[in-house]
Formats: structure tokens, sequence, C-alpha cells
């Protein structure tokens, strides 16, 4: 996903021919082959610098503006006069040099930008080509964008939904956590509304087409994460001013250099000459370049040996100055998986048999609830229920050992018994902790409760720690009601959340928390916090979780999914731009004095 492949980065490929042939240039003035030297060296300067002259030549011409393109080009060019006039040689290579390392900046704008294609294309490769339509009857194959409202969709279990539409017939449970960012697929049922790239569960859906294809959630993402993606921060575009600001002033230097000593120093010409060439070669960028790189190329390695991906230096410089983290919650800051919590009995029965009976009738169904309770007692189920009636977005009911059972949510429970108070009261409190209750009723009585929940990761908290003894804020953001957000923030130990998100929500929030704290990082793993990854100043993935999206949209992977790395990350940013700005200190000294 992160390797830089030659052949489909044209612009890698020049910077490594000019690295090979500035190599072989200065192992043949090595040896003494100075002519060989003469024809190798002005190879590298014409195929590495051939980009960079044009570019600097349009902005000149075309927008009537000097860049440091074309300056570098100029003081490269200055470099090679200077070591042909004086026959030193040595300084063929030196204007090389620059060559080179602004063929390398030239690749690596290339891969982010051919990254910045990928995350689109992968945004869309999330939705299906086509969809299956009923007309008069039958059903026909037709592609998305041919869709019209009003037309009926029909889709199986286990398929993507095509867009956006509402269901017409039909009971299902949906996987929409990477669209809303829900930990437990949703049911839903006639009504409801159901998104493009979430999956079917297990039951058949009929939907009604009522927006075109083009205004559905994941296409509003599409349009939000190259929105986000194409637009240039503040400091980039301080960086870009003040680059054609030094360009005009040091060919305005050079110019003066070469002309005024003459006649107010009594210089020769060929001193004059000489001297402003030398300033134009001292002067170039690509000193504040040097250094700069090796701090931020050291860093990143530093950084991947922890297990944090670095996708370029910029993000890791970004790191140093973020002031505010925004984290996803399921997936992120929890596991992403249903669990079974807690159990609780009535009195002459374990929790071991609640689970069995439960477990019993779930083992029939393949709700992710079920799944969760099946999971929680792989071992106990002796035989399975018969007699299995299911009760779409209610429950389940059936015999097992010639006992009647139902299990569901608590209207279906209190349709086949009373609810004991105990037990009442132990599920209020569960509820208020933001879990899911499961009732399990036996001969029209309620003999347990079993709590669900999505765990938080045993890392989280002391992350959460480390991350706020840094002077950062935190916030978090998910598509989960607000008692369970709540729930989760306290355990972790974040004060500040917003609740029931679409991804356009998160990515508006970020947008305002920018505006407060300047500087934000945001930590996901799903689909849905694309657009928010791409619009925070720092984008973090989850490495192992998180989606092909999310992991092409970050700034920042974490590669084992540990959250303490974070911290880790935000003192290696801080550190480097600690000597990045000791480095160029140093350089704009030398570049004075000499």
């Amino acid at each position: 996903m992160f390797r830089l492949t030659l052949t489909n980065h044209p612009d890698a490929v020049t910077a490594f021919i000019c690295a090979i042939l500035l190599l072989l240039g200065w192992l043949t003035l090595q040896s003494g082959a100075i002519e060989l030297a003469l024809l190798i060296l002005p190879a590298a300067y014409v195929i590495g610098g051939y980009e960079s002259a044009r570019e600097g030549l349009t902005t000149l011409f075309q927008e009537k503006e000097l860049d440091v393109d074309l300056l570098m080009i100029v003081a490269a060019l200055g470099a090679a006069g200077l070591g042909f006039w004086r026959q030193e040689y040595h300084l063929l290579i030196d204007g090389a040099v620059l060559i080179l390392i602004f063929a390398i900046s030239g690749a690596l704008e290339g891969y982010a930008m051919q990254q910045t294609d990928r995350n689109i294309r992968g945004l869309m490769n999330l939705t299906a080509d086509t969809a299956r339509v009923i007309r008069n009857g039958q059903e026909e194959l037709m592609a998305i964008d041919r869709l019209q409202v009003g037309d009926r969709i029909l889709v199986k279990p286990g398929e993507l939904i095509p867009t956006d539409a509402l269901i017409l017939s039909g009971f299902s449970t949906l996987n929409q956590a990477a669209i809303t960012g829900e930990s437990i697929a949703v049911e839903k049922s006639i009504g409801d509304e159901v998104f493009a790239g979430t999956v079917n569960g297990h039951g058949a859906l009929e939907l009604k087409v009522h927006q075109p294809p083009e205004s559905s959630l994941i296409q509003r993402i599409i349009r939000m994460v190259e929105q986000a993606q194409t637009e240039l921060p503040p400091s980039q575009q301080f960086v870009e001013r003040f680059e054609r600001g030094y360009a005009k002033v040091i060919v305005a230097a050079g110019i003066l250099l070469a002309i005024l000593p003459p006649f107010l120093l009594g210089w020769s010409w060929e001193e004059t000459i000489y001297r402003a060439l030398i300033f134009l070669v001292v002067a170039s960028p690509c000193a504040l370049m040097a250094a700069i790189m090796p701090t931020l190329l050291s860093g990143i390695a530093n950084g991947a040996k922890q297990g944090i991906l670095f996708k370029n230096g910029a993000q890791l410089e970004a790191m140093g100055r973020v002031n505010a983290i925004a984290f996803d919650k399921t997936g992120t800051l929890t596991t992403g998986q249903p669990q079974v919590d807690d159990v609780l009995p009535i009195a002459g029965y374990s929790e071991t048999e609640i689970l069995q009976i439960a477990a019993a009738l779930e083992s029939n169904s393949e709700h992710p609830i079920a799944v969760a309770i099946v999971q929680a007692a792989p071992d106990r189920i002796g035989s399975r229920a018969t007699d299995v009636q299911a009760f779409p977005g209610q429950g389940i009911v059936g015999n097992w050992q010639n006992r009647s059972i139902a299990v569901g949510s608590f209207n279906f429970a209190k349709q086949h018994s009373k609810i004991p108070t105990a037990l009442l009261d132990r599920a209020n409190l569960w509820q208020e902790q933001g879990k899911t209750i499961v009732w399990v009723v036996e001969a029209n009585r309620a003999i347990g409760a079993i709590a669900i929940a999505d765990r938080i990761r045993p890392e989280a908290i002391a992350a959460i720690a480390q991350i706020k003894a840094l002077g950062i804020d935190l916030v978090m953001l998910t598509g989960d009601n607000q008692r369970t957000a709540d729930s989760v923030a306290q355990a972790v130990g974040i004060d500040r959340t917003y609740a029931e998100l679409l991804p356009e929500d998160k990515l508006h929030i970020i947008s305002q928390l920018q505006k407060q704290y300047k500087s934000v990082a945001m930590v996901g793993d799903g689909i849905n916090d694309a657009p928010a990854l791409a619009q925070a100043n720092v984008g973090i993935a989850m490495g192992t979780i998180g989606s092909d999206l999310a992991l092409e949209t970050a700034d920042i992977v974490l590669m084992a999914d540990r959250l303490e790395k974070i911290a880790a990350a935000v003192k290696l940013g801080r550190r480097s731009q600690r000597i990045v700005k000791q480095n160029i200190t140093f350089a704009i000294g030398f570049i004075v004095i000499c």
C-alpha cells in the first residue's frame, strides 16, 4: 500500500536515473576520467532538471512570477558555469545535487497526488456497479447511474445496498458501522432508510429509490474527501508565498551583486560575476531543504520501528503542532465487536444456564447480538431449540428440552411475562451504561437478562491519560447514541463527546475544532471516518482493523492498532520540530555568512 513502485511513478524514475548519473559522474571524476564525467553530468542535469525548468519557465512567462524551481535551475547552471569556467569540475557535482534534491521533491509530490486519486477510487469501489431493479414483475440488472427516483430494487442477503433507499417490504439487520459508526448491526424494516455501501444481513429487502443516486450518502462522502484533500492548508499556502518571495529577493540580489561591485567597490568583472554566481548557488533553498528532510526522514524511520507509519515528513512535523485530537468510538476506542458483558439470572438459575438457554435459541439466528450470545456459550449448547419462530425487530421463541423459551427485547419479553423488579433495576443501570439488554423468558416468566456491549480497548484508558499529559485536548465523535457515547467517554477519560453523527457531521465538527485549536488530529478506522480524516490536519488510522479507505486517507497509520503510540507520535513530532528549527537556524546563518 505504501510502496513506491518506480514503474507507476514517472517522477520517481526521473529522480532515480538522475541519482545514478550523478553517482557515475562523481566516480568518473574521482578516477580522473574528466571527459567521460563531462558527458555524464550534463545528462543528469537535463534528465533531473527538465521538469523543474519547465515549471519555472511556465510560471515566469505565464504568471510573470519567479519561483524556487527557476531559482534552482539558475543556481545549478551557475555552478556548472563556474565549474567549466574555472575548470573546477567538482562544482558540476554541486549543481547536480541541487537538481537531484528537487527531482526527489517532485517525485514525492507526484506520489502524494496518486495516493489522493487512489483514495477516491477506493471509495467508489465501496458502491455496487449495478442494482437488481424490479419492473413488471421481472428482475433486471441496471447500472447505478441509470436508476431513477421511484425505482424498486431487490437486495438479497449478504449484498451491498446499491443506493440510498426506503424499505418497501422485508426485514433485516444491516451492518452500517462503516458509514454511521454504529457498533452493532441495525435492524431495518418497512419505512426505514438504508444507505449505499452498507451490507445487508439475513433478510431479503425490497427498496424504493427516494433520491437520485448521486445524492446518496456515500457519494457525498466521496465529494467531501475530494474537497478536503485538494484544499491547501494555510501552512502550505504560506510556504508557497514564501518560496516566490524568497526567489524574487535572491534573483534581485544576484543581479545587483553582478552589476554594482565594479562601480562601487572597484572589483573586476570576472571576480564580480564569479561571486554573484557563488551567491546564487549558496542562496539556493536546497540548503533549507537539506536542513529539514534528514530530520523528518529520521523521524519517519524512528516511528516505523515503533509501529507508527508516517506517510510523509510533513505529517510528522504537523503531528508536533497538534493541540486537539478527535477519536472515533467504534473500532477505535472500542473493539467494534458486540460481546456479552454481563448476565443476571433470577434465583434458582445460574449465569451459565441463562446463557445456555439463550444460546439454544439464538444459534438459529444470524443476528450480531445472537452471534455474541452463542460465542459466549460455545461449549454449553446441549441441543438446538425446535419450533423456532423469529419476530423481526423483537425477538425469537421456541421449544428447548420441552420448555417454552422466548429471547428478545424488553417489549417482547413484557408480552410473554412480568419482569421482576430486581432484573428491571439492573437492566436500567446497564442501559445507562450504554449496553443493549436481551431478556430470557421461560414458561411465561422472565428468568434472566443479558447485557451486550462493545468492549473498550484494554489500552484505551492508559493511552488517553498519556495524551492528556502532553497538554492535548480530547473529544470523541461517534454515530452511536448519546448514552453509549457518554458511557464510553467517561470510562476512558474523555470529557467532550459528539454523538449520532453522520460522516458529514464529523467533518463539520473537525472544521469547527480547527477554528478553535488551529491544528487538530482525527483518529478513526471506518469508511465513515474518511472525510474527517482527510479534513483534519493529521489523520490517524488503525492499521489492522481499519478500512482500506481510512488507511489510504490517513496521514499516519498505527500498524498494530496500539492507541498508546499516538502519544509517542506526538512526542516524535515535537522533537522533530525542535531539531528542524535548530537546523533552519544554522542553515540560514551559514547562508548569510557565506
